[in-house]
């Protein structure tokens, strides 16, 4: 399943990419670029969070719940307001990297075609991935697929944020070095700690602890040295994160592939 569906995504989008090459190279241009705008979700990301945010400011906990119900896994109900905020903060942190880093270093590196393989990748990883009785012999591939798809793009990722937090006041920089050094190995995932842990140390608060799953406790490490309670403008400060980690690791992105000649990638002709 992980080789075939991967496999056939990528081709059937190269095979639109070169069929519209043949009709004209600037609808093969276009139609990778929208590949790439479709594999990347930085707009969405910034909605969901938004959307968990504003009935935080209205003091509306019932409908925030309801709102990061649709863009996590664990139970919702009951939750206090710095849990609610917890809850996005991670979910914004993590997918800076699976919705919108990865799949730009992909395109840069196979196009179009690539950021379409690399979402069928992480989709795969999001419905097969678990280590459960259910999936853990069947989806082990998925997930470990999608970890090593992710595994270099995380990290460039979380030296890009930790740049963009520059312009973003009130970042804890050097704390957050820390805080990424010490904690990033402690997420059950080998890429996922890279930006969360990252993000709690530039917020000066503390990420992971008690989740619970259909009603199942689950413990995850704590990353961060913060005391403090999370509101709702930490939200807001992920997002800053989130946009300013894509511009500087695009930046550099595109920077690499222009010196390096720009192998592989059907978006600009430079002969």
């Amino acid at each position: 399943m992980a080789v075939c569906i991967t496999g056939g995504v990528w081709a059937a989008g190269a095979l639109v990419i070169s069929l519209l090459t043949l009709l004209h190279p600037l609808l093969g241009l276009a139609g990778s670029i929208w590949m790439t705008y479709a594999a990347v979700a930085v707009k969405g990301l910034k909605k969901a969070a938004e959307a968990v945010k504003k009935p935080l400011e209205a003091h509306n906990l019932e409908e925030a719940e309801k709102a990061l119900s649709m863009i996590v896994g664990r139970d919702t109900a009951g939750l206090s307001e710095s849990e609610i905020v917890r809850g996005t903060v991670e979910t914004v942190a993590e997918n800076t990297v699976d919705g919108v880093t990865s799949p730009i270093f992909w395109a840069l590196i196979g196009g179009g075609p690539a950021a379409m393989a690399y979402r069928a990748v992480n989709t795969l990883d999001s419905m097969a991935g678990y280590k459960n009785d259910n999936f853990s012999s069947f989806g082990w591939a998925s997930a470990r697929l999608d970890d090593a798809a992710n595994w270099l793009p995380a990290r460039l990722t979380s030296a890009s944020i930790w740049m963009a937090s520059f312009a973003v006041p009130g970042s804890n920089k050097r704390a957050a070095l820390h805080v990424l050094i010490r904690d990033a190995r402690k997420h059950p995932s080998p890429n996922s700690g890279w930006s969360e842990a990252l993000v709690a140390g530039l917020l000066g608060a503390t990420l992971g602890g008690v989740n619970y799953y259909n009603g199942i406790r689950s413990e995850r490490a704590l990353m961060g040295d913060g005391k403090r309670q999370l509101n709702a403008q930490d939200i807001t400060r992920s997002v800053h994160y989130l946009y300013g980690g894509a511009v500087v690791f695009t930046f550099f992105c595109v920077l690499a592939w222009w010196f390096l000649g720009g192998w592989g990638v059907p978006f600009v002709n430079r002969s």
